[in-house]
């Protein structure tokens, strides 16, 4: 496509109609504002945010590239091009402009996004050398279908042998109880299964800053359950509803490996599932899981969810 000009994104100019392309590629609704803040909260890790355009000044489409939290030598990003101008070049020329300012960055892997709905996105990030790292699937439950009835007896049953169910509200949301679910949280995630062992932040301030921080962040619907006799935190069940989503997202469900065979998993994410139906009103309840976590997919097929596109994570070395 002849005419293709690059310049960098301006937030008034252009934030707009990122958060539409946002939208559209992703199926989820993000909003000029919330995308701003975003960029507000990221934007010393962000080294490439650059709009294209044709001779008579078009938007065309973007790219947002960002370097990992805990490696300056990891970064991933966007490409998203209008659908309109899509095959004619656009999208060549905002990767190069990503790899380009990678390598002045001293970015030594590149990672991405992409729909496993989208064939040809993935076609166009293999050509350029990236390869699948992972698979991430969604999932989709109707609270309205869903009898938890039948888990009573089992929440019962492990209640008289020795656990608590609970919620960070409950136990005042305390400094202590925030470092105990950090513990928790960190421990688990780093156990699922093709986590390959890492763990989701580097210390507990960080913690602090990216989750109990956060807007999202709802006490009540951070549901764990602790082994009353040891005073270990054993299962944990992370649920919220984000700023105007109509629906519940389920974040983290884990049970530390010292738990497992118990049916902690499924007891302690039906509370989650019954905070998001009785407080937080809402009538479906998503959620996304790396396809190797075998356990928590039969949990999650067992209550009945339903399986939504997810995405390929592909890598690439620079090296």
């Amino acid at each position: 496509m002849p005419g293709i000009h690059l310049r960098p994104a301006e937030l008034e100019r252009d934030f707009g109609l990122l958060a539409e392309l946002f939208t559209l590629e992703q199926d989820e609704p993000t909003t000029e504002s919330g995308l701003i803040e975003d960029y507000e909260v990221h934007k010393d890790r962000i080294f490439c945010l650059t709009v294209a355009e044709d001779e008579s000044g078009e938007f065309l489409g973007f790219n947002w590239a960002t370097l990992n939290r805990d490696s300056a030598r990891k970064a991933y990003f966007y490409v998203i091009v209008q659908p309109e101008h899509r095959l004619k070049g656009v999208g060549s020329w905002l990767y190069q402009d990503v790899e380009q300012s990678a390598r002045a960055a001293g970015v030594d892997q590149l990672e991405v996004g992409i729909r496993d709905d989208r064939p040809e996105c993935r076609a166009f990030a293999e050509r350029r050398g990236f390869s699948e790292h992972l698979h991430r699937i969604g999932m989709r439950l109707n609270l309205d279908a869903f009898d938890d009835h039948p888990y009573d007896e089992l929440i019962a049953r492990l209640e008289d042998g020795g656990f608590l169910f609970t919620s960070m509200s409950e136990l005042g949301d305390t400094n202590e109880a925030r470092r105990r679910l950090y513990r928790l949280n960190d421990t688990t995630a780093a156990q699922t299964m093709g986590a390959d062992g890492d763990h989701p932040w580097s210390d507990f301030e960080d913690f602090q800053k990216h989750v109990c921080q956060a807007e999202w962040y709802q006490p009540g619907g951070q549901k764990v359950a602790i082994d009353v006799a040891s005073g270990e935190w054993a299962a944990m069940s992370a649920i919220t509803c984000f700023a105007s989503r109509d629906y519940a997202y389920n974040l983290f469900t884990g049970v530390d490996e010292r738990y497992r065979g118990r049916k902690l998993g499924q007891a302690v994410k039906v509370t989650a599932l019954r905070y998001a139906r009785e407080v937080l009103g809402v009538h479906e309840v998503r959620t996304h899981h790396n396809t190797n976590n075998l356990p928590m997919l039969a949990i999650d097929r067992k209550f009945g969810y339903e399986v939504l596109p997810g995405e390929f994570v592909m890598i690439r070395s620079l090296i």
